[in-house]
Parts: structure tokens; C-alpha cells; sequence
């Protein structure tokens, strides 16, 4: 059994593709495979990738939130969670059309579908990686008080810039929607893009420009400038600790989106710059990356941001805390939820009132006297002599004899 989807390719162009037309390419996923193990894995392994991915980010979106509630927000954690935010949106809308299109091989989802799905994902593709580029002028110092609503009026130039990236993520895909139609192929539906003759010098242009535009050139200078960041920061910072901690982990996620995005990206151009085709397997393989990057940053940042990781302890503390008071002869938790600091803290001032109480239960019985003596000594202290009596009269007894 083997892969045969370009030996189809070429067998369409052949038959019934447009003399017209220059470019010829699968969009949806590569489609009229052949094996029954490429139809039953590679859909059970996208699945997996999205349940897993989408727990994360949730995760992750749920505690950036607590952490904005609570005042404790930075301009910085406002772009990790908008980046959360896009690769939730890259799992549960983009993969499930490939991990359809695989167990099908032909298109099922109808013309809107066809024309919108890669379209939509290089959006999100490309949204995530300008965001974390992004990252390199925001602040990452937290913010607490009341200084938070004058932090966040202040770092409104975010959301501007987050609709620019939004809106520059959506143009640059275009021709991608553009070009996308149904084929018929037999009995079944196939969904191509076709580039037409007279457009060929164009695209050429674009295709050249769109990658390094919106790939090449951001993950460059973001890693640059982290790994030029985190030097300083570990040389010249007298107490680096928190902040190279930070750039690390904004690091780590510019350079594993740009090594697991680069087969993406490379086939891509390949393709569509006129070259041989790439085989069905490293294609398949470059799309399971895209979507295991989007998995995969979410375990960066709970195993890295030490935020994070924080709210997610904090997170636990609070669903053990709940099914404890629901289950009955257990110890219910402390009521101070915030952190894992608060517990501890709550906890030592249990154990001082358990001290103090001891101590004050001390203190009272050594004050206290047993009851017969109380009365023996109140009785020799209310007792007074009459300055006539001789106290001991037995001594003028034996001076008269």
C-alpha cells in the first residue's frame, strides 16, 4: 500500500484541468489517498492533537483571566492569551476539516467550506506569529493595585495593534480563497486551488513575498532579539532572576513556532513557486506540526511561566478544595483561595491559634489554686490580732515558774 496522491494529481491535470491554468494544488488536505492506515491514523491523531491542544489553552486562557481579575495582569499576558485564544481557534475550526478530509479522501464539506478552510487557517497562522512578535515591545512587569486601571488605559495601544495584525492576517491569505474551487472527480468532489495563466507572474511575486513577510522575517528578529535580551538580562541584571524567566519562555515559544512551522511553510513555497512536488508523507507531516505547535504551547507556558504554573496549582487547589467539602469526614480546605501562599498562610495561623490557646490554657492554671488551699490562705489572711492579746502566751507561763 502507498501514497499515491500526486501520481493523482497528475492523472486530473491531464484529463480535465484547463490548459489555462498554471498551478495546481490540493486545499483542505491532500486528498485521494490511498491505504487504509493513512484513512484511520492520521484522523485518530489530529483528534487527539485537538482534544489535548484545546484542554491546554483553555487552561491557560482560564488563568490569564484569573490573573486580570485579580490584578495581576501585564501587557505581556495579554498577547499570550490572544496567542491562546488563535491556536484554540486553529484546533477545534482547522484541524477537524483535515482530520474529515483524510477519512473521506474526496471534499465533503461543501463549496464555503472548500473556499474558506485554508484561507482561515493561514489567518490564524499568521496572526499567532505576528503576536509573539509582538511581544518584544510589551511590558511584562505585573501590575497590582490600583495602579492596574491606569496600567490597562495606558497599554490600550494592544488592542489597536491587535486588530492591525488581525486585519493584515486576513488580507495576505486572499489568494488563497480566491483561487479555491469544488472539482469533479468521478462520482466524488475534490477541492483544488487553480491559478490561472494570465496571474502566474504575479503570484510568483507574492508567493515569494507572502512567506517572508509573515514567517521568515518576524521569527528572525523575535528570536533575535529574545536570545539578544536574555544575554543582557543574565550579565548585566543585578537580580535577573523573574525577568530572564520571562524572555526564556517567550523564546522557547518564537523558536519551537519557528521550527515547527517551517515544514508548513517550506512546502507551501515549494509548491507554489513551480518546483517537483513534495511527497504526500511530508506533507502530511508538516500539517500534524502546525497543529502540535498550537498543542504544544500551552505545555510551554504551565511548565515555564512561573505565573502560569501558579494559577495552575491554584486552579487544582480549588477543584481538591470543592470535592473535599463535598465529600463527607473530610477536612475542609481554607477559604483563602488566591494562591498557594495564602493556604500556607492560612495554615500557619491555624497552628499560632492552636499555640496561643495552649498557651493561654497554661497560664490560667498556673493562677489557679486548688480549691482547699484558696480557703486555707483567704482564712490566715482576713485573720488579724488585737494588739492586747499576747499571740503565745505559753512563753509568760514558763517565765512565772
Amino acid at each position: 500500500q502507498e501514497v499515491a496522491a500526486f501520481r493523482q494529481i497528475n492523472h486530473i491535470t491531464s484529463l480535465e484541468m484547463d490548459v489555462n491554468v498554471s498551478f495546481f494544488d490540493f486545499i483542505g488536505g491532500v486528498q485521494l489517498l490511498q491505504g487504509q492506515e493513512t484513512r484511520t491514523a492520521i484522523p485518530v491523531i489530529i483528534i487527539g492533537i485537538c482534544v489535548s491542544g484545546a484542554v491546554g489553552n483553555l487552561l491557560a486562557l482560564l488563568i490569564f483571566f484569573r490573573d486580570f481579575r485579580n490584578g495581576r495582569g501585564s501587557e505581556a499576558k495579554a498577547l499570550l492569551a490572544s496567542v491562546a485564544s488563535t491556536d484554540l481557534l486553529i484546533l477545534l475550526l482547522c484541524a477537524p476539516v483535515r482530520a474529515v478530509t483524510f477519512y473521506k479522501r474526496t471534499w465533503t464539506l461543501g463549496s464555503f467550506v472548500c473556499s474558506t478552510a485554508d484561507w482561515f487557517q493561514h489567518c490564524c497562522v499568521v496572526a499567532k506569529t505576528l503576536m509573539l512578535a509582538l511581544t518584544t515591545r510589551a511590558k511584562h512587569t505585573v501590575t497590582t493595585g490600583d495602579a492596574t486601571t491606569e496600567h490597562l488605559c495606558g497599554a490600550s495601544w494592544i488592542h489597536g495593534a491587535l486588530v492591525c495584525i488581525w486585519i493584515v492576517a486576513m488580507m495576505f491569505p486572499i489568494p488563497q480563497m480566491l483561487f479555491a474551487s469544488l472539482l469533479p472527480y468521478g462520482s466524488d468532489t475534490i477541492c483544488v486551488s487553480e491559478v490561472p495563466g494570465c496571474a502566474s507572474d504575479f503570484m510568483s511575486l507574492f508567493y515569494k513575498i507572502y512567506p517572508t513577510v509573515t514567517f521568515v522575517v518576524p521569527v528572525i528578529s523575535t528570536v533575535a532579539y529574545y536570545t539578544k535580551t536574555l544575554h543582557d538580562e543574565v550579565n548585566n541584571v543585578p537580580n535577573p532572576q523573574h525577568q530572564s524567566k520571562v524572555t526564556l519562555v517567550l523564546l522557547c515559544l518564537s523558536g519551537t513556532l519557528g521550527l515547527m512551522l517551517l515544514p508548513e511553510w517550506g512546502t507551501f513555497t515549494w509548491i507554489r513557486l513551480g518546483y517537483n512536488k513534495p511527497p504526500a508523507g511530508l506533507l502530511i507531516f508538516a500539517q500534524l506540526l502546525l497543529y502540535a505547535c498550537s498543542a504544544l504551547s500551552p505545555v510551554i507556558l504551565m511548565t515555564m511561566y512561573d505565573d502560569v504554573r501558579q494559577g495552575l496549582f491554584n486552579i487544582w487547589f480549588m477543584a481538591t478544595c470543592r470535592g473535599s467539602k463535598n465529600t463527607p469526614g473530610t477536612n475542609t480546605c481554607p477559604k483563602t483561595e488566591e494562591n498557594a501562599t495564602e493556604a500556607h498562610g492560612a495554615t500557619n495561623a491555624v497552628v499560632a491559634n492552636a499555640v496561643s490557646v495552649e498557651t493561654d490554657k497554661e497560664n490560667e492554671d498556673k493562677e489557679k489554686t486548688f480549691p482547699d488551699l484558696e480557703h486555707f490562705w483567704t482564712g490566715r489572711r482576713n485573720t488579724q490580732v488585737e494588739q492586747e492579746q499576747d499571740p503565745v502566751p505559753w512563753e509568760k507561763e514558763e517565765k512565772m515558774l
